[in-house]
């Protein structure tokens, strides 16, 4: 994986939101998924999700008013997730692919992530944006996320678990890999805030917040997700 990541040809299209009205989390439709597409799109605070069904085109634009989100020191880890957390063996980027896989299984409900979005994201990670971040139990892949890191942002795409609080383990171990040098400027963008993620700490904010904070992220070293990996 490229060190640092690969900064692609920049994208035609413009993410201003400047007129959308708040509240409206839907902000445009159609463009492309090329990779300066997406990496201008996450640097605006917009993230792709089709409108047809099971997220099928035409491509939708998104950004959510209120925004979900995860801050420096917010992660709410309970006694029973802490006691989980001892049986997983934490990986990053040993099974990206995998990890989109199975997030995009046909047999989830509420599934939006079509080959074409599976593959503009493998571009993405061969560049050094995208990552994963695994849990592993007795040799087995059983739960992960995916997402795209620039600077100080990680946006969480989607999260899966094969066993019990695998995916929430995910996640407490991605809030250790984004916020272990303590600046209050990295942020964790989990698009909605679910009552799943409410329990581990995510809290939302409005869409001007986000983007004050989203800018101030941006400034921030770049993530060494992907690095960590290298012999």
């Amino acid at each position: 994986m490229p060190w640092p990541p690969e900064e692609p040809p920049p994208s035609p299209w413009d993410f201003d939101l400047e007129d959308v009205e708040p509240g409206e989390d839907l902000v445009g439709v159609g463009g492309d998924l090329a990779p300066g597409t997406l990496l201008a799109a996450y640097r605006s605070g917009v993230f792709p999700m089709g409108l047809g069904e099971h997220g099928a085109k035409p491509m939708g634009w998104w950004s959510p008013d209120p925004r979900g989100v995860l801050l420096p020191g917010g992660v709410s880890v309970s006694r029973s997730l802490r006691r989980s957390c001892r049986h997983f063996e934490i990986r990053v980027d040993s099974a990206f692919e995998e990890v989109v896989e199975r997030c995009a299984s046909p047999h989830r409900e509420g599934r939006w992530i079509t080959p074409e979005i599976s593959s503009a994201y493998a571009t993405l990670h061969r560049l050094g944006w995208a990552h994963s971040v695994e849990t592993w139990h007795g040799g087995e892949l059983v739960g992960g996320l995916y997402g795209v890191s620039i600077g100080g942002l990680f946006a969480g795409e989607s999260m899966f678990h094969a066993v019990t609080d695998a995916s929430k383990v995910a996640l407490v171990a991605l809030a250790g890999l984004v916020f272990a040098d303590r600046s209050p400027h990295r942020i964790i963008d989990v698009q909605w805030a679910t009552p799943h993620l409410s329990t581990l700490g995510i809290e939302e904010m409005p869409r001007g917040e986000y983007l004050q904070r989203l800018g101030r992220a941006l400034k921030e070293p770049q993530l060494e997700l992907g690095r960590r990996q290298e012999p």
